[in-house]
């Protein structure tokens, strides 16, 4: 699998490219999401790395709820260390420290989905509330970063 390596233009605006660029660590590699769609066709693990009341608001379909502040290894104790593992948060910035505890923690193919779920629902990708049912909605964290969502309805 080819992965991306440089992510400017991995998001529908360059703006917003820059502005992750500018406060990631750069510590865990970084997919597209394009990339992403390609890697659970392949069977990789999604982990959202958002606060429970982010994740009850709207999430990736089959993505696992792990949290962030409470963040445990137990939640993931059952994943073998050879799957590939894709988080994402908001933007990315939560889902990079996590995955970082992942590799920390042995984890062999953690990668951080850059632009986080703000760029899925940007490219029009489909999330869902608690009771599966596709929404528009997204939790937008705050609203300094509720900006950079172009797509979908914002919940704070």
């Amino acid at each position: 699998m080819i992965l991306s390596k440089g992510q400017q233009e991995s998001t529908v605006n360059p703006e917003f490219a820059a502005r992750l660029n500018s406060i990631y660590r750069h510590s865990v590699p970084t997919v597209t999401v394009s990339e992403l769609k390609e890697m659970m066709k392949q069977g990789a693990v999604i982990l959202d790395t958002r606060e429970q009341d982010e994740f009850d608001v709207s999430h990736m379909k089959h993505a696992r709820h792990v949290g962030f502040i409470w963040f445990d290894m137990r939640k993931v104790y059952d994943i073998p260390k050879i799957d590939t593992i894709i988080v994402y948060c908001a933007i990315g910035n939560r889902g990079e420290r996590i995955a970082e505890k992942l590799q920390k923690a042995g984890y062999k193919h953690v990668f951080n989905l850059f632009g986080g779920i703000y760029e899925w629902v940007n490219q029009r990708n489909p999330v869902y509330n608690n009771e599966q049912i596709q929404t528009t909605e997204l939790h937008v964290y705050d609203k300094n970063w509720a900006l950079w969502l172009e797509n979908g309805s914002h919940v704070y």
